[in-house]
């Protein structure tokens, strides 16, 4: 009985210890990209950034406003770091073209270059090869998951996004850790941060930016900062920034600004 009782102890530990770290999505986080459209169906919209020198030291903005571009409908709740209680819109799912909506681990970057030739990323980088593929089969066991095809013994999948191109988007990248952990099926995969066609063309789910300002993330951005991509509708964001802790200094006026 004493082994039992102690066993439920225990249980009941952990779930508080998780239902704390969703209650404070950003604990831990020094780096944040923030993006927040006017509306869930906005597809052209601004990245603010901001880092903070401690996890008890209130948030900066660093660089310059960003112009970039979500889904081509807009923005769905997606799985990530926020808490998934009482949230009101549209879900992102899978082939919807909504970029996901929320908090999302921002876990690596990817290029076609070499790695020798991008040692000025901080963040560990994976190569686009020709063999190098994102799964977004909703049947797979690998789905939402990037994999090198000859390394996987039985490969699953009848869909997939070869990370090689024959464009620029993946020229540099970073993966965003949405749905990931683990991935449910139907919920949205191959999610990224990447380079643009353009100003107003929205994508299939990603968030894209012009080259030199992706290029000017990556020198930025430090793996032991932790840093996530925050997207939230306007009206979305007010409402959460406080429960949250998401950043308040200059986030109104550069909003405003930039409509």
């Amino acid at each position: 009985m004493k082994s039992a009782r102690k066993c439920t102890l225990v249980f009941a530990a952990v779930l508080a210890f998780i239902a704390g770290a969703c209650a404070q999505p950003l604990a831990g986080v020094q780096q944040l990209l923030l993006v927040v459209p006017s509306d869930w169906n906005q597809v052209s919209a601004r990245m603010l950034c901001f880092e903070r020198t401690n996890i008890a030291a209130p948030w900066r903005k660093w660089g310059r406003t960003i112009p970039v571009v979500v889904g081509r409908n807009g923005l769905g709740w997606g799985r990530g770091l926020h808490p998934t209680n009482d949230l009101q819109g549209p879900i992102k799912r899978e082939g919807d073209g909504k970029s996901p909506a929320g908090i999302f681990r921002l876990s690596g970057a990817f290029g076609y270059a070499e790695p020798e030739s991008v040692k000025w990323i901080h963040m560990p980088y994976v190569q686009c090869t020709s063999v190098l593929e994102c799964v977004d089969d909703t049947q797979s066991a690998h789905y939402n998951t990037v994999v090198e095809h000859p390394k996987v013994a039985k490969p699953d999948w009848q869909s997939f996004e070869h990370m090689l191109r024959n464009d620029d988007a993946y020229r540099f990248g970073l993966f965003v850790d949405h749905n990931a952990n683990p991935p449910v099926s139907g919920g949205g995969s191959c999610i990224f941060v990447h380079i643009w066609k353009d100003a107003t063309t929205g994508t299939s789910g990603c968030t894209a930016m012009a080259a030199e300002r992706l290029e000017e993330l990556l020198k930025w951005l430090e793996p032991s900062k932790n840093p996530v991509l925050v997207q939230l509708p306007k009206a979305e964001y007010f409402r959460e920034r406080v429960a949250w802790k998401l950043p308040e200094d200059f986030v109104e006026n550069d909003i405003l600004q930039a409509r």
